[in-house]
């Protein structure tokens, strides 16, 4: 048996995250002594796991996920669907990710430009009406 600590180091997630999981519902398995300290078995760690890998998931979802597999294999349709949904809601966040990075991938190679003072500081949101060239697809102005 392992407790809140050690399950956090077998798992990788906080000691605060195994106690919210497991207070949230999501770890149905979880055991507890005497003095009601949760203590985790193979199986608890294993949902721990299953938990992790659902970041970004409401709380709520990941809930119903956990109720459906104790329902049993009954639930494999219903449970696809949920993972199916977060994949998608996935690779939205991960084109977005891509687009963060390639913009950031672009301001980095102007931040040293600047600082090579091979060009002007087009940076400043303050100062872009004076790149209005640069940043017309960004510029607003009050009409």
């Amino acid at each position: 048996m392992h407790t809140v600590k050690e399950a956090a180091l077998l798992t990788g997630l906080t000691e605060h995250a195994v106690r919210y999981y497991t207070d949230k519902g999501l770890v149905p398995s979880i055991q507890r002594n005497d003095q009601n300290i949760r203590l985790f078995d193979a199986e608890s760690i294993n949902w721990l796991y299953g938990v992790k890998w659902q970041t970004g998931m409401p709380i709520e979802v990941i809930k119903k996920y956990v109720d459906l597999c104790m329902e049993g294999d009954s639930t494999i349709p219903e449970r696809s669907e949920i993972m199916m949904e977060h994949k998608k809601a996935a690779l939205v966040q991960l084109e977005e990710a891509k687009q963060r990075v390639a913009h950031l991938e672009e301001k980095t190679i102007l931040y040293q430009a600047i600082l090579e003072e091979r060009t002007p500081d087009t940076t400043n949101p303050g100062k872009w009406d004076k790149f209005r060239h640069t940043h017309r697809d960004v510029f607003y102005k009050l009409s």
